[in-house]
């Protein structure tokens, strides 16, 4: 299995502005698929699209994009590009695929469509944000600031907009908010953002690039360009191993003002304070998602932002010493997690590299809520938080949901992708009261449980209901029932977001 990026193929890349005649293969129908073949053919390539399934979405996919003149073909990939000058996969088709290959041992070149957006981008800055975990949550935190900064921008990518849908607008993108997902990475060669974050790095979709190395390789492919500013996390070694090999200029951030490294935006004294743009500080933690959190809330959240405002970093580390502390999160930060604080200060360096006001960055952290299943609260019942954190379909990212609160029912399992759960249980051992598992990998969490947490409560459930009538029953006063699943949801659920929704749904039935 190869463990890089798939090569161009050739020496000669293609520009993508001298396709006009030329025939182009587009491998799979899915968004960033039909996107990318609508571009292409507007732009007068001869377009062939491609994909190994044959169902409905597909069918509708087709019968699109053969009102825009693109031949399609459902029900099987061929085994080369035939006559093709340039295939463009779409990011789920593993570099081992035949047809990749192929191209690759006959010299044609093999791009994604964020390669494709990359040079069709005009004048529009990109700022991009990858990682494990925590990518959309960040993005969307850029996007608002960015927004509140006065940017004509919009949040693009592994989000949901396709880039060549965003680098197509008109007038076009003063700045793009970018998502980045390690597939979508592994098919790049010349994209070279402004500046760009790795979040973390855990092990995830290692079958698809052969290996902890390759995955954690295709990520660092956002920092490959020595003009990009790369921003990694202080706390994550994974992420910092990274960091070191970025032939740019390199920032940190982390939770820990004194850490080592020293991170250039951190938390000093309650407040998220930039020490590498000089732009001190730029909210207090309490108010993270403050405004319209409660009556009263906005108006004191926007004072604090109003009296950080031109605030040295100096003056912060001397009058406010102290970093953050786990037991000492202010409410409203800590309905969003210590993971989403971390989230906020990588969000607040790509937005300073742009060069955001840091008054615009706390107004617009001022007013961010997570978005449906990242973290949300979703009731709460005779003293009881119930969260779904349904996103959190990994080890690492049900890890930093945990640490989030001081004492856990949690509600885990479902499909596992080849993951281990003894890292995860020796971390979340201090906080959890008991335990609810359900779906396929049950048994893999409750033998990771019985290793390390033997006196942990477990219970089962046969779906999300019982699961949370369980929980109900296992909870006490000033507990967190906590959905974090740490795996996939396709055993019993269609996605991550059915999950989160029959979770609320759980929880809401039981309200009266």
């Amino acid at each position: 299995m190869t463990t890089g990026p798939v090569p161009s193929g050739g020496a000669e890349i293609l520009d993508a502005s001298e396709l006009v005649g030329r025939p182009v293969l587009v491998v799979g129908v899915g968004l960033s698929g039909v996107a990318a073949a609508e571009a292409l053919a507007a732009r007068g390539a001869r377009v062939t699209a491609v994909d190994a399934a044959d169902g409905p979405g597909q069918h509708t996919a087709a019968h699109r994009l053969r009102q825009h003149g693109v031949e399609v073909r459902l029900g099987g990939l061929p085994a080369g590009p035939g006559e093709a000058a340039l295939v463009v996969t779409s990011p789920g088709v593993p570099p081992t695929t035949p047809l990749l290959r192929a191209a690759v041992a006959a010299g044609v070149p093999v791009w994604g469509e964020v390669e494709l957006a990359w040079r069709w981008r005009g004048l529009s800055r990109w700022l991009a944000i990858t990682g494990t975990n925590g990518k959309t949550t960040t993005t969307e935190m850029l996007g608002a600031m960015l927004l509140a900064g006065g940017r004509r921008a919009i949040t693009a990518g592994n989000i949901g907009t396709p880039l060549v849908t965003a680098v197509d607008a008109r007038p076009p993108y003063d700045v793009l908010a970018v998502e980045l997902s390690s597939f979508q990475l592994h098919y790049t060669q010349t994209v070279a953002p402004r500046a760009a974050a790795v979040l973390n790095v855990a092990p995830d979709h290692l079958d698809w690039h052969g290996g902890a190395a390759a995955y954690a390789a295709a990520k660092a492919r956002i920092w490959a360009a020595p003009q990009t500013v790369a921003v990694g996390n202080a706390d994550d070694p994974a992420s910092l191993e990274l960091l070191a090999r970025a032939p740019g200029r390199r920032i940190t951030f982390g939770l820990d003002p004194n850490g080592s490294p020293r991170p250039d935006l951190t938390v000093v004294g309650g407040y998220l304070v930039d020490r590498a743009f000089s732009g001190g500080r730029l909210i207090a933690v309490a108010d993270l998602g403050a405004a319209g959190h409660s009556p009263g809330r906005g108006s004191g959240a926007a004072g604090r932002v109003a009296a950080g405002r031109g605030a040295s970093v100096d003056q912060a580390v001397r009058a406010e010493p102290g970093g953050l502390a786990a037991s000492s999160l202010p409410t409203v930060g800590a309905d969003l997690g210590r993971h989403n604080i971390a989230n906020a200060l990588a969000a607040a360096a790509l937005a300073r590299a742009d060069g955001v006001d840091p008054a615009a960055i706390g107004a617009a952290l001022a007013m961010f809520r997570p978005g449906a299943h990242r973290n949300a609260t979703v009731g709460l019942l005779r003293g009881v938080r119930y969260v779904d954190d349904s996103k959190a379909t990994n080890p690492h990212a049900a890890a930093s949901s945990l640490r989030a609160y001081p004492s856990v029912v949690w509600i885990a399992g479902g499909l596992n992708k080849g993951l281990e759960f003894d890292d995860l249980v020796v971390t979340a051992r201090p906080t959890l009261r008991a335990v609810v598992l359900m779906g396929r990998c049950a048994d893999e969490i409750a033998a990771a449980l019985a290793r390390h947490a033997p006196d942990v409560p477990v219970e089962r459930a046969g779906g999300m209901d019982d699961a949370v009538e369980a929980a109900m029953k296992l909870a006490a006063p000033g507990d967190t029932v906590l959905l974090a699943p740490a795996v996939a949801s396709m055993d019993m659920f269609r996605d991550y977001a059915e999950r989160g929704d029959l979770f609320t749904a759980a929880v809401r039935a039981r309200e009266g």
